[in-house]
Order: structure tokens, then C-alpha cells, then sequence
């Protein structure tokens, strides 16, 4: 199984990841979709979904043109997925300043499919994907992260001065700091938080979510940038949607030569 030992503490420090990491996402993540198409026999022996709702939630700054290639192969994997349709994830300007926006999109979904919506977000979407989950348990059939600040202090990201300035949203005020704790506890619903050690945006030790009887951390090689267009990744996405609601199990490696692609676990 594709997990790691227990996280730390939420309030144990972290320091942000290095220079060296964080400069070269970009030329990393360009790798990464370069190489996509080589991961094509892996991602085809995922097992097909149920069609249940999926909705994708981009990252900070990101808009849903950012999924595009998440969104077409988990229609392609039997996926009824949809955009989140809130523009730039500009955090409480596109989701409104204690999500309203966000939870109003996700009833709208589960409104007209008459089902649970599962949610994929990767890094502020993730963090959103979970926030909403504490509060709307009833809504969310499953959530999985994407390199999400899911504990910690958030200056320990590579980003967070930028954050600050488009968000107009000080990271240090009491209501950012009560929906880090909110998120950071076990989770009521299943969650899969991916990531990787060499993320050069946050700290690989705060994607981490607290490990339960339904919730799990997967660990995969890449970028930050990359998380969403990583051949691995999209792999073990499209396992994690297609359990049957209510068998939710732990994410394991798949057999054989592709086994290569996951870091070995604990």
C-alpha cells in the first residue's frame, strides 16, 4: 500500500520546501506531460467508474482549463465529471468568504444526479475539497487531495506572500486559522490525500491528511505543478472513484512493471 508513516502534528514547524525544488516546477511539470503518453497502458487498466458525479476543483490561481486533461480521462474512465464553474480559484473570491459559492455548486450537482458528489482538488482546491466535506458530509461521496495544505502553518508554502496579495486574505486571521484546523482533523468521509517529497510549493509533510479507517496518504514521484497531468497520479485517481460507495479500501500498487511508477510505501 502506497502510504507512509503517521504525519506530525499540525502544529509541529515545517520548513518551506527548497529554493531548488520550487524554481524548477515548472521545467518538471513540463516533463511530466511530456511523458503522459507513456503512462497510457497503466491508465487504461484502471477499473471504469460507476458514473456517479466527480467534480474538479483547480488550484490556487488555476482555472478549470487546468483540468482539462484530468477531465477528459475520467470521462473516458466512465466518470460523470464537472467543472466547478467559479473562474480563477482566487480562494474566498471565487468561493465566496466561507464558501458559500463552492457548497452552492455542490448541491447543485447533487440536486440534479440525485448522488453523493465526489470531489478531486488539487493543492487550494483540495484544501477546499475538505473544508467543504467537514461542513456538508452529505453531500461528498469521496474527497481526494492534490498536494493540498491540509496542516500546518500556512507560511510554510512557497507561495504565501502571493496568496496573500490575490486573495486579499491575511493567512494569520482567525478564520483561516480555524478551517486549517477544521481540515486537518480525521476525516468523516473517504479521503485519499496524493503527494510528492519533492513538492517545491508545500511542504510535503502538510499534504498529509490524518490517517483513519477511511482516509489514507499516497505518495507518487513529481512536481507540484505537475500533480494534475502525471500519468501516476491520474492512474490512482480514477482507482479511488471507482470503488462502490460504502467499500471504500486502501489504495494498493498495481502489479507488475507498473508497480515501478509508486514509491514503495512505508
Amino acid at each position: 500500500m502506497a502510504t507512509a508513516a503517521a504525519s506530525p502534528p499540525a502544529d509541529q514547524a515545517v520548513s518551506p520546501p527548497s529554493r531548488l525544488l520550487a524554481f524548477s516546477e515548472l521545467h518538471r511539470a513540463l516533463f511530466e506531460v511530456a511523458t503522459l503518453p507513456l503512462a497510457a497502458p497503466l491508465l487504461y487498466t484502471a477499473p471504469r467508474g460507476d458514473g456517479h458525479p466527480v467534480m474538479l476543483l483547480p488550484g490556487f490561481m488555476a482555472t478549470d482549463r487546468s483540468m482539462r486533461i484530468m477531465r477528459r480521462y475520467l470521462r473516458r474512465m466512465g466518470h460523470d465529471v464537472h467543472k466547478w464553474e467559479l473562474g480563477r480559484n482566487l480562494g474566498p473570491r471565487a468561493t465566496g468568504i466561507d464558501g458559500e459559492l463552492l457548497f452552492a455548486r455542490v448541491r447543485e450537482i447533487h440536486e440534479a444526479t440525485g448522488q453523493k458528489v465526489s470531489l478531486v482538488g488539487w493543492s487550494l482546491g483540495g484544501a477546499l475539497s475538505r473544508h467543504l466535506s467537514v461542513h456538508a458530509p452529505d453531500l461528498v461521496r469521496q474527497v481526494i487531495t492534490l498536494g493540498s495544505p491540509l496542516r500546518g502553518n500556512g507560511r510554510a508554502t512557497s507561495v504565501w506572500r502571493v496568496y496573500e496579495a490575490a486573495t486579499g486574505e491575511k493567512i494569520s486571521n482567525e478564520r483561516v486559522r480555524r478551517q486549517m484546523g477544521e481540515i486537518s482533523g480525521v476525516p468523516e468521509v473517504p479521503t485519499t490525500a496524493i503527494y510528492t517529497k519533492a513538492d517545491g510549493v508545500v511542504p510535503w509533510q502538510n499534504c498529509r491528511v490524518a490517517e483513519s479507517r477511511h482516509s489514507e496518504n499516497v505518495e507518487v514521484y513529481g512536481s507540484h505543478c505537475g500533480l494534475g497531468v502525471n500519468g501516476p497520479v491520474l492512474y490512482a485517481i480514477a482507482e479511488r472513484l471507482a470503488q462502490k460507495e460504502g467499500e471504500w479500501a486502501p489504495f494498493e500498487r498495481p502489479r507488475g512493471v507498473a508497480r515501478a511508477l509508486f514509491p514503495s510505501g512505508r
